[in-house]
């Protein structure tokens, strides 16, 4: 099920080898649009390129999807808000739990409805346990989940959550403080979930500046995700993917 891509994921973790994901909202971009995003990610070397949002209220996946993969060749990673958001043009499917929460819609029933046509997709599909933290502000993801985010300083409920999530069998714990996010996730609180767990720990929501996504992987981050700053700033595609590629291993 978790074959190719979550093999990348867990080699760059062994190897301390930090990885950078540019998020893009399909309802945020044009088709047109998409093929300079790619060169530029590629030319930044970006690692991958997470693809979803919490509404997708346009009808363009699809396409989106394959104009990524013809015009670079980083994998495309959908990160879906829902069970429509299954494209088998991507390379993997984050299998989203929200294990923050207590929405069992979002702990398995959503899964149960989509899971006939995950299969019928081929994609490769990686479990993962969705952990929402509060970013300081109403966030969209909040809001469709009908969730409570854990909040900022408490570190040991995040770190708890996403022991409880390893422990169940999830392959990656991807902590987001939102789109919309006022404040990212601290470090302190990566630095204690990383103290914790094995598998790669996936980091977004709120993050503006390449000295944020340096400072992250410094806590224990293994994936930086940025989408919202790019939105507004395209050239922080290369600021960012240069500081997280030079981030030290965590010991």
């Amino acid at each position: 099920m978790y074959k190719k891509l979550y093999t990348s994921f867990t080699e760059r973790k062994a190897k301390g080898t930090k990885s950078f994901a540019v998020l893009i909202d399909p309802d945020k971009v044009t088709p047109a649009g998409i093929t300079d995003l790619a060169a530029k990610c590629a030319a930044a070397k970006v690692d991958y390129i997470f693809l979803g949002g919490s509404l997708v209220i346009t009808q363009h996946l699809d396409e989106c999807v394959q104009r990524l993969k013809a015009s670079c060749n980083i994998p495309v990673v959908l990160f879906p808000g829902s069970p429509t958001q299954v494209s088998r043009y991507a390379d993997a499917l984050l299998y989203l739990s929200v294990i923050s929460g207590r929405n069992p819609e979002l702990l398995i029933g959503q899964h149960v409805v989509s899971a006939a046509a995950v299969k019928r997709s081929g994609l490769e599909v990686i479990p993962t346990g969705y952990m929402v933290i509060d970013g300081g502000a109403p966030t969209t993801v909040s809001y469709i989940s009908n969730t409570t985010p854990i909040p900022s300083d408490k570190d040991d409920i995040a770190m708890c959550t996403a022991m409880a999530g390893e422990m169940l069998g999830l392959k990656l714990v991807y902590m987001d403080a939102g789109s919309g996010a006022r404040e990212p996730i601290t470090e302190t609180m990566i630095n204690r979930v990383a103290s914790q767990v094995s598998v790669p720990i996936i980091v977004g929501g709120g993050i503006r500046d390449a000295e944020k996504a340096y400072l992250d992987c410094k806590a224990g981050a293994d994936v930086i995700v940025v989408g919202n700053a790019i939105e507004k700033d395209i050239s922080l595609i290369k600021e960012i993917a240069d500081a997280v590629h030079s981030a030290p291993v965590k010991i």
